[in-house]
């Protein structure tokens, strides 16, 4: 191994060696590619589930600003208790909210703090979030870093974390890709939804997918219960499980479809019929569709769930759903719907 010891997003800004970092400061991004590479002048993360978030320590305490630009701060008191204790003013951190449920992150424990309203202390209490950080945007007392490259920036976030509680957490990075692929098989169990990819000689630049990610996806299958806008042009699918009572839950929605997955499709899904019933409200409800950036029911058109689908999907399955959308692979007419995995309570 070699190791490496939700509001308006914010307008891009390029920020001088002599100004100081204010928030709000569009994060530095990835952009997705399907494969890891490899070369000597790169190093790798882990891709965590959880929220992005930069940290930025003033002379009065913390402000945490979320990936779109919002303030954050009141839902992570924990958070930025631990940061005021361990961290010198005029630092600058950007790294991922995680909250751990046994040896597993919990997405949905994130989610609560928003809602939790006077059951917040309560929640952090019983569900304390960590900080994985694996960037330093400014160097106490003030010094913005984003014009030295990562490896400088690793090192001296590596000092700054040094005496750190378990509360703020150095984010692993290796320059082995051997050593990123054994993450890529091996942590997926944790919550680990992939691999970043950083030029230990890159600057930082905000807002730019200067950066790379692989996801790490699995085959499996799901029945197809409907389709949006309609059955005869269908441009994603929604796709569900059985549980124990053969009642079909939804899971999640598929990204968009190609013509020819078109066109194979509408030739072969059945409309629920004017008398027919099917088990999902018409539209489907904003929670479940999880586009908390855009809380909005999804009109939909209902389809008798017998057609089976491979997709492939990520790790990031909670409360029975799969949280971002699935690529759809291709018919399995080999399969009946009830050869499906049931959906387990």
């Amino acid at each position: 191994m070699a190791w490496i010891g939700l509001a308006v997003t914010p307008a891009r800004r390029r920020v001088g060696a002599t100004e100081g970092l204010r928030p709000p400061l569009t994060p530095m991004l990835a952009k997705a590619v399907d494969a890891v590479p490899e070369a000597s002048d790169l190093a790798y993360e882990p891709k965590w589930d959880g929220w992005r978030a930069l940290a930025f320590r003033r002379p009065d305490g913390v402000y945490l600003q979320s990936r779109a630009g919002r303030d954050v701060t009141t839902y992570f008191p924990d958070i930025t208790r631990a940061v005021t204790e361990a961290v010198e003013p005029g630092a600058v951190l950007d790294g991922e909210l995680v909250v751990w449920e046994g040896e597993r992150t919990n997405f949905a424990h994130l989610q609560r703090r928003v809602t939790a309203g006077a059951q917040l202390p309560d929640i952090a209490r019983r569900h304390p979030a960590h900080y994985v950080v694996f960037d330093l945007l400014s160097a106490p007392p003030g010094r913005p870093l984003l014009d030295r490259p990562l490896h400088e920036r690793r090192a001296l976030l590596t000092q700054v974390l040094a005496d750190a509680p378990a509360h703020l957490t150095l984010s692993p990075q290796t320059t082995d890709p051997d050593q990123a692929a054994e993450w890529m098989t091996t942590w997926t169990a944790a919550g680990i939804e992939g691999i970043v990819i950083k030029r230990l000689d890159g600057r930082y630049e905000p807002g730019r997918r200067g950066w790379q990610k692989v996801r790490a996806y699995r085959t499996t299958e799901a029945i197809i219960g409907g389709a949006t806008p309609s059955i005869n042009n269908p441009e994603t699918l929604l796709l569900g499980r059985c549980d124990q009572h053969g009642r079909l839950r939804y899971t999640g929605r598929t990204t968009p479809l190609r013509p020819v997955q078109r066109a194979e499709l509408a030739a072969l899904l059945t409309p629920v019929g004017p008398e027919g019933s099917h088990p999902w409200p018409q539209p489907l409800p904003a929670s479940w569709t999880g586009q908390l950036d855009r809380p909005q029911p999804l009109p939909y058109s209902p389809v008798i769930p017998t057609i089976v689908a491979e997709i492939d999907v990520d790790t990031a399955y909670e409360h029975h759903r799969w949280r971002h959308h699935v690529r759809y692979l291709r018919l399995r007419a080999d399969m009946s719907a009830s050869e499906v995995p049931l959906l387990i309570e």
